[in-house]
């Protein structure tokens, strides 16, 4: 296995094929997603099953309620612009953050990618806590963040809020990141009022996803894609796109 690190986060890997991982393997791809954020695995000639046992490598799957299955694959989801009168909309965001426990890893599998258009953007969230000034990182340090679900409809029992440190610390790279996720998931921030959470999130996620903080992946034929919800907010930019964007997507449990 062989890997190249990305700007300003993210490493392109060769040598590995999606499918069932050994231990070694896994741990390596563990401490590569710790350390860059995402992983991008080329030239991957792999369906849904070798992409599901790759998924289970690292843990138990995943799955958002709500979001549309992958018929026959009910642990993986479909992301698509087919048949759409308008396009998707994304924001930065961290998947199903308004658990208690959300996902560790979220992974596209491309299965039509169009001819222009339909990136994803990463943001490095690593950087984005140790680039604040002094001050905030202290001022942030202990404080938590309400997430809460939007745009679902889920079943009286199920959960839609958690509370989560807003300077997180990694598992395994023992770094700091800041845990955001859009606006409207962000209901409260310990210890500020209202107005001062909504203007707090606006300002550190302005300062998280500046151009310089980004990666920009283009999607080719065959890509799988890894990151980290843990260090990595990503987003859609389906701005542009010219031709049928679908993906599968898979997430495992943290």
């Amino acid at each position: 296995m062989k890997h190249t690190a990305l700007t300003p986060l993210g490493a392109e890997v060769t040598g590995v094929r999606v499918g069932p991982l050994n231990t070694a393997d896994t741990d390596e791809l563990r401490t590569l997603l710790a350390e860059h954020g995402v992983i991008v695995l080329p030239d991957q000639d792999a369906d849904d099953d070798d992409f599901l046992a790759f998924l289970r490598s690292f843990g138990e799957t995943v799955f958002t309620v709500g979001e549309t299955p992958v018929p026959g694959r009910p642990e993986l989801n479909v992301i698509s612009n087919v048949g759409r009168s308008t396009p998707p909309r994304s924001q930065f965001h961290v998947d199903t953050s308004y658990v208690r426990n959300p996902p560790a890893y979220t992974a596209l599998r491309a299965v039509d990618v169009p001819a222009e258009g339909g990136q994803t953007l990463f943001s490095n969230q690593y950087r984005a806590f140790d680039s604040l000034p002094a001050m905030v990182r202290e001022d942030l340090s202990e404080r938590t963040v309400t997430h809460v679900v939007t745009g679902l409809d889920l079943d009286d029992d199920a959960e839609t809020s958690a509370v989560h440190p807003l300077c997180a610390t990694h598992p395994i790279s023992g770094r700091t990141a800041l845990y955001l996720s859009t606006p409207q998931r962000c209901a409260e921030v310990s210890g500020l009022s209202e107005e001062e959470a909504a203007d707090t999130v606006a300002s550190l996620l302005e300062h998280s996803t500046r151009p310089d903080n980004v990666l920009a992946h283009r999607w080719s034929p065959n890509d799988v894609v890894m990151w980290d919800n843990r260090c990595v907010m990503h987003k859609a930019d389906h701005s542009g796109v010219v031709g049928d964007r679908v993906m599968h997507r898979g997430m495992v449990g943290g």
